[in-house]
């Protein structure tokens, strides 16, 4: 008796140069996973936690400027203390609510707090790859890497406020010349 395999002719090392890439010979190994940097958001913190206090103080800078010395009505103070807080709040939950992985075969890009989107994009699929420090983001260690792709939900990623970002950068970089190598992927400038 024979098995319904043994009708298929063996498969050739000629075959197998056929395929349209060639087989992974590593394992997924993970650059760097978590959310953006706080301290690269010192700006927007800076912004926020300025005009949350302002909120904060303007019931009782009411008081010292009104003759009668009388504070506002307690629910107008408890509504600028609330929203004041929460506004000094927002840069880090804006932080808190974006998660990267970084490996050497995709990023995934998780936003959301109770609801969550995550968005893959291939390394191969990866068109441009771009590093950008300002003289602030050196100070604090931080950087951002814009990535340029082919993928359809996701063309254009910005990698916000990574620590250690430019030798993150470089992986990437040799990271995805080696994927397409891999893969087979040519990539060809066509004239104008």
């Amino acid at each position: 008796m024979t098995s319904p395999d043994s009708d298929l002719p063996p498969q050739s090392a000629h075959d197998a140069a056929d395929l349209p890439h060639k087989p992974a010979d590593d394992r997924e190994e993970v650059y760097f996973h978590g959310s953006p940097m706080i301290r690269g958001e010192l700006g927007r913190l800076l912004g926020c936690t300025v005009f949350g206090l302002i909120l904060i103080a303007a019931p009782f800078v009411y008081k010292m400027i009104q003759h009668d010395k009388q504070m506002p009505p307690w629910w107008v103070t408890l509504a600028c203390v609330v929203i004041g807080i929460l506004i000094m709040t927002i840069p880090w939950l804006l932080t808190k609510f974006i998660r990267y992985r970084i490996s050497n075969y995709r990023i995934d890009y998780e936003r959301g707090l109770l609801s969550k989107d995550i968005d893959t994009l291939e390394l191969w699929h990866v068109e441009d790859i771009n590093f950008h420090q300002s003289l602030l983001d050196r100070m604090l260690g931080v950087g951002t890497i814009t990535v340029i792709s082919h993928d359809d939900t996701t063309p254009r990623l910005q990698l916000k406020s990574l620590p250690k970002a430019r030798p993150l950068f470089d992986q990437l970089k040799q990271r995805v010349i080696a994927v397409k190598r891999q893969r087979g992927v040519i990539k060809m400038d066509v004239g104008t």
